[in-house]
């Protein structure tokens, strides 16, 4: 499956309705802290922006409200992987993303044949605190070789500087957050990421 090479992850729809008329195709709704109702009405917002614009949404976490809504995508991590509902995620049809940080998360990740893997932080990040350390362009290309087909994604301290060396290192797709939200001109760097 090919994914698109630039995939950001946004915190808040209205940052959709800037990325998707600049040719985002793939990007993440990341909601960590909303009331039940005005995370759905995002989400719900979010799907119709990015079929309005042939783009794909990921709904990150909130498997059920994206079974609900009928998104196509969903993004788990490991934590959520212990609530989720995996028999139901499949039977609606979701495409299913999984972080990993270690190989035992990659080898419980593979056994749910996702449809793509994060590995993170490549870099060191701001973005939230981790215990993990930053993996390094190495670790790049390991799981690359271990995952084979399946689509691989870097994140983690992510810019666009950065992004050849981890294309080069074996990742298909570079995940950004905080080089496009803390950037002063957003839009410019959205459309730096695209022209990479």
């Amino acid at each position: 499956m090919m994914l698109p090479r630039f995939y950001p992850i946004f915190d808040d729809v209205s940052w959709l309705e800037r990325a998707l008329p600049l040719g985002v195709k793939l990007v993440q709704l990341r909601i960590k802290d909303a009331s039940p109702a005005d995370l759905r009405a995002q989400i719900r917002r979010g799907l119709d922006l990015t079929r309005q614009h042939g783009a794909a949404l990921v709904v990150n976490d909130h498997w059920q409200i994206a079974i609900d809504e009928g998104a196509d995508w969903l993004h788990l991590g490991q934590e959520d992987l212990d609530d989720a509902d995996l028999p139901a995620i499949r039977r609606a049809g979701l495409k299913l993303g999984l972080s990993t940080h270690d190989h035992t998360e990659l080898d419980r990740a593979l056994a749910c044949t996702p449809d793509y893997i994060v590995l993170g932080p490549v870099y060191p990040t701001i973005l939230k605190k981790m215990k993990w350390h930053q993996q390094g362009l190495e670790r790049v290309t390991e799981w690359k070789r271990l995952i084979g087909p399946i689509p691989l994604i870097a994140i983690g301290g992510m810019n666009v500087d950065r992004a050849k060396g981890a294309f080069d290192a074996g990742a298909d797709v570079v995940a950004a957050v905080t080089d496009i939200t803390l950037n002063p001109d957003p839009d410019a760097r959205i459309r730096d990421w695209l022209t990479l």
